[in-house]
């Protein structure tokens, strides 16, 4: 059916050079291609990245951003679960994972990736080697004219206490012209979503002026990837 199944042992170096992911969903390869450095996206796995439970996991938000779907695999068989219901509260690692279940696979669904293009976005003090102080990923889908938002999707990891989505803000955008207007108003419009938190790594304000600014530079590098102007 088109679903991009990603096994949870899959280290982030796969990922990044397979040619599914590649054609597909490259901006996944991106994000996963700034964990850690060499020695880690060698040994590191999108299984580990998403079970560890914390909100700012590379992999995180863009996983929120298309969509994803977590296997779980245990002793009554397989279920699947919407990413954003995979992630309970912060603090500990609290994940939505019955007694004598594993994570087995990540699942991208056709209609989540299918003519849609994104970017992500992460901020950290340094350039490697760094958690990120806030990430932003974004995809969008444009009319066939490329001149209208069919679909947005901005995911964000350290702008709360879980990876999330900016729901309003992609209401916002969603059915309108591709205008530097129209980005400008829906980065804006993140901060009606998001809720980060003061940490020695950055304050709130602070997450929350680049939340904006990622939010935007986002949606200009998804519609350029899209084949859009602005």
């Amino acid at each position: 059916d088109g679903t991009i199944r990603i096994g949870s042992l899959t280290v982030f170096s796969h990922i990044t050079h397979d040619p599914i992911i590649q054609k597909y969903i490259n901006v996944l390869g991106e994000a996963v291609d700034m964990v850690g450095g060499p020695q880690i996206r060698n040994a590191g796995t999108i299984g580990g990245n998403t079970c560890n439970g914390v909100t700012s996991a590379d992999s995180a938000s863009t996983l929120h951003a298309w969509e994803a779907i977590v296997e779980l695999t245990g002793i009554h068989g397989k279920r699947y679960l919407p990413i954003k219901d995979f992630y309970i509260k912060a603090g500990t690692v609290d994940i939505n994972v019955a007694e004598g279940e594993i994570q087995t696979a990540i699942l991208i669904p056709k209609e989540s990736y299918e003519n849609t293009c994104g970017y992500y976005l992460k901020y950290g003090m340094r350039n490697a080697m760094e958690i990120a102080t806030t990430g932003c990923s974004v995809n969008v889908r444009l009319s066939a004219d490329k001149k209208t938002f069919d679909r947005v999707r901005i995911g964000y990891g350290v702008a709360g206490p879980v990876p999330m989505r900016a729901p309003s803000a992609e209401a916002f955008l969603t059915g309108k012209p591709v205008t530097m207007e129209n980005i400008e108003a829906c980065a804006k419009t993140v901060l009606e979503d998001i809720n980060p938190r003061d940490s020695w790594r950055a304050s709130k304000a602070f997450r929350r002026h680049i939340a904006v600014e990622m939010c935007r530079r986002g949606l200009i590098e998804s519609v350029k990837r899209c084949g859009g102007e602005i």
